[in-house]
């Protein structure tokens, strides 16, 4: 693997990056879904490239993408209040560091943005590593996409 890359996506990452959101909903998230259709034609259903490409364009919203010899690996997002709302990686690079330099470049953005700290809402699969990097669980689990599981966390930021 060559050094990644994590900067803002434009729309030309869009088929990429939905590709890389797709595969890991589906190849890494199994907990949560439990590969119950209903869950992840709901869960899919926006991850496509026009919604992307109006993500891009939203008032509001950083979309970042982490790029490895010129393909997206990781796909990431934080509003202008400091919440994270998408966090996705490849599995062909899981484990690899990524997803935790997508995170810092959110993160980083977030306090750009004049926050104090981000909040998020982790998948079952993702808990872990949410709460390795500095998040606290902040209420009790809701139901996303149908899922048993979205555990809302926050983190303090420095």
């Amino acid at each position: 693997m060559t050094e990644i890359e994590i900067r803002d996506a434009v729309e030309m990452d869009a088929a990429q990056a939905c590709t890389v959101m797709q595969r890991s909903i589906r190849e890494l998230c199994h907990a949560d879904h439990q590969g119950n259709p209903e869950i992840l034609s709901r869960w899919l259903a926006n991850k496509r490239p026009d919604v992307f490409r109006n993500w891009i364009a939203q008032a509001g919203n950083s979309l970042m993408v982490a790029v490895d010899a010129g393909t997206v690996v990781a796909v990431g997002a934080v509003t202008d209040a400091g919440e994270i709302t998408l966090n996705y990686v490849s599995p062909d690079v899981r484990f690899r560091g990524v997803s935790r330099a997508l995170l810092g470049a959110l993160e980083n953005r977030a306090s750009e943005r004049g926050n104090g700290r981000c909040t998020l809402t982790s998948t079952a699969t993702a808990r872990r590593f949410y709460l390795a990097n500095g998040y606290e669980e902040a209420g009790p689990a809701r139901h996303n996409f149908g899922t048993t599981s979205g555990f809302p966390m926050q983190k303090v930021l420095k």
